[in-house]
């Protein structure tokens, strides 16, 4: 439905942004997530978008310029990695809280120390709690259709909350793969205009916003956050279904890769699903009826739907490219476990930590994995509550 082009996960959500045409951009270098920014860069100094752009000193700055853009009545886009994300801790919790619905990118990478550049998910995992929606991209052309639909997601008027899209650095952010691009007239068409029910500009409706907030009134300004992050689960799912009749491709909470007649599956998050794949294929070469659920929503966590589609496995492996130190599993691990817990399902959950630091997973390992669900699966037990996959002996 669309043109056929080849672009980096970037540049792929660079585009987005160019088509969506934003009123202001914060922007800041961090690696992997540079070139997405210098790119959106180039489309504002060739005149391709009306785009204010706003270099900052931090990241902290730079949160802090598009908390205050997107509550002015513009909207507003950033993007960040790793420590860029850390750095911006205090006004990640901020922007949620005021109810901004910035749009940013957030490029997967692991966080210090020891130092390194490379993909894992401890970034965006760490800021699970901060009230943010995140939406997860297994390849390029996720990149750009989850970074168009986050602008309707954050602005409904049911929940304004800001969205952090995840593309995971270097696999996706740097690697070219085809994908199909809308023409820009049906993305601003999509996106509609932006329209926050309260700005800070409105003169003739005062309003004070990130106020001090006591003892007597701070509660009730959480309880409304929960509600929009509730409201939120019927948002995505609207306009996932309205992106497919755009685009031909719907999107919903999650992917089911040949998960109806499985007994064992794995779950897993980001470009891995495209690794995890081919593996379900492989163990089934070998008679192993396995399956894959790909999570694409992780906030909010669409527990419930989860239980419903995993209820008919034996065993399930859900795989976690970050640790949760001091707790056995990973977070989504913990999440699934959490959401199983009490609703009379069988299935045997395991956690596997996997790719840290940006190590590489390959198909063979994923299926071996499989093997050993299965072999729980046959005992009856899980031996193993977490596994590596992956890790040096």
């Amino acid at each position: 439905m669309g043109e056929r082009t080849i672009l980096t996960g970037n540049d792929a959500a660079a585009l987005a942004f160019m088509h969506v045409n934003p009123d202001v951009a914060a922007v800041f270098p961090i690696t992997p997530q540079t070139e997405l920014m210098h790119q959106f860069t180039q489309y504002v100094a060739d005149g391709e978008v009306d785009t204010e752009l706003i270099p900052v000193e931090s990241e902290h700055s730079a949160m802090s310029a598009a908390l205050a853009s997107a509550l002015s009545g513009a909207r507003t886009i950033t993007a960040s990695s790793s420590a860029g994300l850390a750095l911006m801790w205090e006004m990640l919790y901020v922007t949620a809280s005021s109810r901004a619905p910035v749009v940013m990118v957030d490029v997967n990478r692991a966080l210090s120390a020891p130092i390194n550049i490379h993909c894992d998910h401890s970034d965006s995992m760490g800021a699970r709690d901060a009230g943010w929606i995140q939406i997860f991209s297994e390849n390029t052309q996720e990149s750009y259709d989850n970074a168009i639909q986050a602008f309707r997601i954050a602005e409904h008027s049911d929940v304004q909350l800001p969205v952090m899209v995840t593309l995971d650095g270097f696999i996706l952010s740097h690697t070219m793969e085809v994908l199909e691009i809308l023409d820009r007239e049906t993305v601003q068409k999509f996106v509609g205009e932006y329209n926050i029910t309260t700005k800070l500009l409105d003169f003739d409706n005062p309003v004070t916003m990130g106020p001090l907030a006591l003892t007597p009134h701070y509660f009730e300004c959480k309880r409304q956050q929960i509600e929009a992050m509730e409201n939120a689960r019927k948002v995505i799912l609207d306009i996932g279904k309205e992106y497919g009749r755009i685009s031909g491709r719907s999107y919903g909470y999650f992917e089911e890769y040949k998960l109806d007649d499985a007994e064992v599956g794995v779950m897993v998050l980001g470009s891995t699903a495209g690794t995890a794949k081919v593996a379900v294929d492989l163990a089934r070469d070998k008679g192993i009826k396995a399956g894959l659920l790909k999570l694409r929503v992780f906030r909010p966590f669409p527990g419930n739907e989860i239980v419903e589609a995993i209820k008919h496995l034996k065993a399930l492996a859900v795989m976690d490219r970050s640790a949760s130190f001091g707790l056995t599993g990973g977070p989504v691990f913990n999440e699934v476990r959490s959401a199983s817990y009490g609703a009379g399902i069988d299935t045997l959950i395991s956690s596997v930590i996997y790719g840290l630091g940006g190590r590489d997973t390959y198909p063979e390992q994923i299926a071996d994995l499989l093997d050993k669900v299965r072999a729980d699966a046959d005992a009856g037990k899980v031996r193993d509550v977490q596994r590596f996959v992956g890790l040096r002996e």
